[in-house]
């Protein structure tokens, strides 16, 4: 399994003060030192955190950039001259504090199938990031994304232990449909040093993106640190499983 570190909220401390620091680009090569398989950016449409500039750097000094983005004709169009290693397709709301929920792939089968196309044929992998949704996997099979991210916000946001478990079953079943249908997956949102374990002890994921929980530690034990710290979380997991 691997790890891969959002770095968003590294360029939202920088852009707080309109400074040219603390550098996105810098903490991409800090994580991917550290042991991070990518670095996951999200280029929003109203740039509130990371900027065109960034993802350009980033991309061209590594080709372990995720970037995740909306389905924006704009935004499309900046990807593919980019040409990141990979896209992750989110829905976006411009009031949003982050992203609240997974994407609608049954409503928009066609348009989705058009962007993988155009992904794809620059070899760039493709993902979707659904509800652990069954009907929303079966349609991300069909608009032909390589993987879906199963949003994990709801799991991460209950604190009772039954809401929990209910949660975990969800995630857990919609992993193993995917895995039967021949997608990919990743997992990711709210996961922190704290519940990112039971998730590690599904079968069949592939990634985790974390960000959040992973810049907030980095203030007190340094971005190295608190990367070396999740990847050691999800190693115990998965030797647990053996």
């Amino acid at each position: 399994m691997e790890l891969g570190v959002n770095i968003d909220h590294v360029a939202t401390l920088r852009n707080a003060r309109g400074e040219i620091f603390p550098s996105p680009v810098h903490a991409a090569f800090v994580v991917l030192e550290a042991g991070a398989s990518n670095v996951t950016c999200h280029l929003r449409e109203d740039r509130r955190h990371i900027k065109d500039e960034d993802v350009r750097i980033i991309s061209d000094l590594t080709k372990k950039l995720n970037l995740e983005m909306s389905a924006d004709e704009g935004i499309v169009k900046i990807a593919m001259d980019i040409m990141p290693r990979s896209v992750t397709i989110v829905p976006e709301r411009r009031k949003e504090l982050t992203t609240e929920g997974g994407l609608d792939a049954i409503s928009n089968v066609g348009r989705f199938r058009d962007i993988n196309s155009e992904f794809k044929s620059i070899g760039c992998t493709t993902s979707a990031f659904i509800e652990p949704d069954l009907k929303q996997i079966e349609a991300a099979a069909e608009a032909e994304f390589d993987f879906i991210e199963i949003h994990t916000g709801s799991y991460a946001g209950k604190t009772g232990i039954k809401d929990k478990a209910i949660e975990l079953k969800r995630i857990k079943e919609a992993a193993r449909h995917a895995v039967k249908i021949g997608l990919k997956i990743n997992a990711g949102h709210g996961l922190n040093y704290k519940n990112v374990y039971d998730i590690v002890m599904i079968d069949g994921f592939y990634e985790f993106n974390i960000g959040f929980s992973i810049i907030s530690r980095s203030i007190f034990t340094g971005l190295e640190s608190a990367v070396k710290e999740m990847l050691g979380i999800i190693k115990a997991a998965e030797l647990a499983k053996v």
